[in-house]
């Protein structure tokens, strides 16, 4: 019986561990789009903008780092009886969160894995539930949990460990992540990426009507459609079940003064096309629009078609000058040729 409650503890111990390093790693390596998570959590409580961003940038560092740690600190049974705690409490909180989410759907994907794997809300939460059981059979006997390292060399792991996940996040916040699961990833086909397949799940919908009759308000769908003698007074559709959406689905490159649609024709062009993308132009400084100059002479000697985009919420001013009169002559999507 001891064997048995031996290899339980064990096996519970690495499917922990495969996970926690799992989702630790794809978190660490995508900080801003983990921060981006977070601030959907806050939204969903009404605390959307005032959490300061460095906070939240600091808490998707952190909790990254935190899991990432966990996960390997079991891998290799390092400090077996804190750790199992710290895991089961990690797993209370996550749970308890995901059974909110749930139940309230205030996000639809929680971020448990980055953009690597997305799972609904209700499949997160039945995820959570065997972790959190796992980590209480482990934390029911942490001591029995095969060490991978002698006792006195497990400083080196959590050393390396701490110092491993924190570089790897500093350096995926100034550059690309290591490995990038998300849609616009280096080498993605943009076009492919919006496609939606011909047998792809197609949204539901369902729609209510409301009559009257004799004083007496009442709903209907349309399997309960009454007779004439109701008088039609309102009707209501709502989504019952999301269809297929695909990888890119809100890829668009507009004229901000016309409303035209640029998206496949800058799409369809072979050879190169030099975007630049400003997304917060009103932080925009003088002294880099020289270099962005001689870029887009490069681009115009040899015929590369260059283009500026922002957000479309933003105006396309800045300090009362347009990027035009800010002496950067940019080629017109109607004039790339």
């Amino acid at each position: 019986m001891k064997a048995v409650i031996h290899i339980i503890i064990n096996i519970c111990r690495l499917l922990l561990a495969g996970t926690f390093i799992f989702s630790g790693y794809v978190k660490a390596i995508d900080p801003l789009g983990t921060q981006y998570k977070i601030n959907d959590y806050l939204a969903a409580v009404h605390l959307a903008g005032i959490v300061p961003d460095w906070i939240t940038l600091t808490a998707s560092i952190g909790i990254s780092a935190l899991e990432f740690s966990l996960g390997i600190f079991l891998l290799f049974a390092i400090q077996r009886r804190l750790t199992s705690k710290l895991v089961l409490g990690f797993m209370g909180v996550m749970t308890f969160i995901t059974l909110w989410i749930a139940i309230e759907n205030p996000v639809k994907d929680c971020g448990c894995f980055g953009d690597a794997i997305q799972l609904s809300n209700t499949q997160t939460l039945l995820k959570n539930i065997v972790l959190l059981i796992s980590a209480g059979v482990v934390a029911y006997r942490p001591l029995m949990m095969l060490r991978f390292v002698s006792k006195s060399n497990q400083w080196i792991v959590t050393n390396y460990t701490l110092v491993f996940i924190v570089v790897s996040s500093v350096i995926c916040l100034y550059n690309l992540p290591m490995f990038d699961f998300r849609p616009y990833h280096i080498g993605a086909d943009i076009r492919k990426g919006m496609e939606i397949p011909k047998d792809a799940p197609q949204p539901k919908y369902e729609t209510t009507f409301i009559m009257s009759k004799g004083g007496v308000t009442k709903e209907f769908t349309l399997d309960n459609y009454p007779d004439s003698t109701w008088t039609f007074v309102d009707s209501k559709t709502v989504q019952t079940e999301a269809g297929y959406v695909p990888p890119i689905h809100d890829f668009s490159i507009q004229d901000i003064a016309t409303g035209e649609d640029f998206t496949k024709q800058i799409l369809a062009r072979k050879g190169y096309t030099f975007l630049l993308i400003s997304p917060h132009l009103e932080q925009a400084d003088d002294s880099n629009f020289g270099g962005i100059d001689r870029i887009y002479e490069y681009a115009k000697q040899e015929k590369i078609h260059f283009c500026a985009l922002q957000p479309a919420t933003k105006k396309l001013s800045n300090g009362g000058k347009t990027l035009r009169e800010r002496s950067i002559r940019f080629t017109e999507p109607t004039k790339l040729h």
